[in-house]
Formats: C-alpha cells, structure tokens, sequence
C-alpha cells in the first residue's frame, strides 16, 4: 500500500468529527488531524436545517484543518438515520465458454444483477457488500477469481437509503468547500474501526449508540448479514433524567456523563449530587442511586430492543462473539456488565484499533465510526488504479466556495 492522506467527515446527532490520516505499507493510520464539534442541524442522523448543519461541518473541517496544517479537499463522511433499509439479495451471471476461469469482470455482473432492484425513485442502493459466492452448487466460496464452472452467484447485502436526505448531507459538506467521495453506512464504517476478523467469522452483533438513534449491524462467517437504525440514543437517556430528576437538560448531560453507571447496585446508597434544578430553588441534592436506577431501566429498553432486532433477522443463534458496543453511550460505567446480564452473551466495549500518532484522542468508543470512516478511504485509496485518492484534486465546485474556502484555511495558518 502506498502512503497518501485520506479524510473522514463523521456527522452525527451530537457531535461532528472530522479527520484527516495518512496510511502506512502496514494497513494502519497515522492520525495527523483531529476537529470535533457539537452537532447542529442534524436529528436522529438526519438533516434537518441546512444551514446549521453546514456551520457545524465547517467548523469540525476547519479545526481539522487547522490541527493537520493541511487542506481538505474531499473526504469520506457517513450516513445514517431510520431512512435507510437493507436486505440480502442474489446476482448471477453465466460464464461463457469452459475453458474460461472467473474474473472480477463476471463478480461486477453478478453484482449489478443483485443490486438491479425495482425501488421507489425517491431511494437509492447506498452499499452492495458481497457476503459469498455459489460456483455450480459449491456453496461459501469466499473468492471465486481463476476458478472454473459455468454459473456464479452472489449473495449480496444491500443498503438502501433515502434519495433526499444524501442530497441534503452532500448539499452540507460541499457547503463547508469539501467533495464528498462516498457516502458510508455508519454501522459499516464502525465495523471496519472495532470488529476483530474472529468475531466477524464465528458471529457477532455491532451496536453503535450515537445520540440520537443506535445503529446494528450482525456478521456472520466473516461478511455482514443484517444492518438497521433503531430510533433510541443517548439523547433518550438524558431526556429520561431530564423528566426522572427534573433538571434542565445540560445540568444532566453533565450528570450522565461525570456520575452516570448503569448498575445501581454498585453505587453507595448514601452518596448525593448536588445539581441544578427547575423551580425556585435553582440547586438540590439527588441519590446518584437514582440516576443509575433512571439509566437502568432505558439501557435495558434499549438491549431488548436490540435483542428482537436481531432475532427477527434470524440469526441471533448464530452469534457465538457476542455483542460488541460502540458510540459515547458505549462509555457509560456499567454498561457492559448489564448487556451481559440482559442478554446473556459475551459483551466488550468496542474502540478504534489500528491508528497511531493523535491516537490518544480517539481512543474512545465515541470515534468507532469516525475513525471506521479513515479506514474505508484507505481500503478504497488502495483499490485506486492510480494509488491516488480524489481529496488530492482539485474539486468541481463552484469558485465562490472554493475560494471561500481556502480563504478559511488561509486563516488558520495565520497566527492569532
């Protein structure tokens, strides 16, 4: 693998992150720029004002910008919210002649064949990741390249998504002066960051728990059989303590984040935080017991609902690895060891892997799809003819936002 710079733009409900990496011969990266900012304009993985949300995009590239001393010009970002759907789907394409092996030019057909699918015009096949070939019968060949036979098929898992909501992501990022390259799949782009090969081949559940929704992916003998969103999130967990200890919102996301754990048993029965409160007396005092008995009760609502998710896919006997927890909710003290008592299955926290240089930054589930993302552009760096990415070339946009945006890079290299 040759070194070059790839980018990734993370848009989530709470947060925004975006990095800028350079590969190395080892299939690793090294992390040369960091920019998080809070989210604006995005619910639920979705956008849902534009003009926030190209701020906030702007700003998270800006930092980037201004940690890496470089310039972004393209990027991978991710996509996500209940708007997308996927299904398992076949292609086949005949072999001519016997004497010919199989090229990658008959998987391509039999992969346009599986992903030639009758959809609304307001829908559009976001991903079609093969999941295995049948060569004449043979089933689960995992590369059928020089070998022979006269019938290939291919399994494939495809994601679909809605037609509008990329084209008001896209409308975003290119507002900030940036080329989208791909639109990834959150739950796909945290697989590549938190799954080990071993997992994926013996069977294992990804659960990405973003802010405002929780994003599913199963794999099974080493290809992704099952993805979907669930509409739950961390946000529900603050509303919940929002309603339960009647404060406002910000007091409690601060609560959660320094005194949450979902284990009441583990917490001292006596022990109080003072907070701020509604009413006219603005601080009182509340158990800590309290705030894990109110985060209890919505993790296991969400474990269930994860839990039927994945049994209605069918393959929740076939997931020998477990569960594997990523996004900032991942983080929260006790989480963990209730997945394993709800669900009775082995259960990890899931955190970037593979990344040095500003590593200690990302190393958090928080960044599993970010930094998923970074590998993603790399792996597609790496399929490149040229051994190029496009970030490298200039973009076709309009000048006022290409001089716009470098006018902004200008500024980040001036000192202050």
């Amino acid at each position: 693998m040759k070194e070059h710079v790839v980018a990734a733009i993370d848009v989530g409900s709470s947060k925004i992150c975006t990095l800028v990496a350079e590969t190395t011969p080892e299939s690793e990266l090294r992390i040369l720029g960091v920019g998080v900012t809070p989210s604006h304009g995005v619910k639920k993985g979705m956008v849902d004002n534009i003009q926030q949300a190209t701020e906030a995009i702007t700003t998270s590239v800006e930092r980037a910008e201004k940690s890496s001393g470089s310039r972004i010009v393209s990027a991978h970002v991710s996509i996500g919210g209940n708007h997308t759907q996927s299904m398992n789907n076949r292609g086949i394409a005949t072999i001519a002649g016997k004497q010919r092996p199989i090229t990658t030019e008959d998987i391509e057909r039999a992969q346009e064949g599986a992903s030639n699918l009758n959809l609304p015009t307001n829908r559009e096949v976001l991903h079609s990741i093969a999941r295995f070939f049948v060569v004449d019968g043979q089933e689960q060949v995992t590369d059928p390249v020089g070998m022979y036979g006269q019938r290939l098929d291919m399994d494939c898992h495809i994601v679909t998504g809605s037609v509008t909501a990329g084209q008001n992501l896209t409308q975003c990022v290119e507002g900030a002066g940036v080329v989208v390259d791909a639109l990834v799949f959150s739950p796909l782009a945290a697989a590549e960051a938190v799954l080990e090969d071993e997992e994926k081949e013996q069977g294992v559940i990804l659960a990405d728990i973003g802010g405002g929704t929780t994003d599913i992916a199963v794999f099974v003998d080493g290809g992704v059989f099952h993805t979907t969103v669930l509409p739950v999130g961390g946000y529900h967990l603050t509303q919940d303590l929002v309603a339960g200890l009647r404060a406002p919102f910000s007091t409690v996301e601060e609560l959660k984040v320094r005194h949450g754990s979902c284990l009441p048993s583990r917490v001292d029965a006596e022990e109080t935080v003072e907070i701020e409160s509604f009413g006219g007396h603005r601080t009182k005092e509340v158990p800590r017991r309290r705030i894990a008995e109110i985060l209890q009760a919505r993790v296991e609502e969400m474990l269930e609902m994860i839990y039927i998710d994945v049994k209605r896919s069918g393959f929740d006997d076939m997931v020998s690895a477990g569960l594997v927890l990523t996004g900032g909710t991942a983080a929260l003290p006790g989480i963990v060891e209730l997945s394993e008592l709800v669900l009775r299955m082995p259960v990890r926290e899931g955190v970037p892997k593979r990344i040095y240089g500003l590593a200690d930054t990302l190393n958090s589930p928080a960044y599993g799809a970010s930094v998923g993302l970074l590998h993603w552009a790399a792996e597609d760096a790496n399929a490149s003819p040229n051994g190029h990415k496009p970030e490298l070339k200039l973009p076709n946009l309009p000048i006022e936002k290409v001089v716009g945006a470098a006018g902004r890079w200008i500024k980040t290299l001036i000192p202050k």
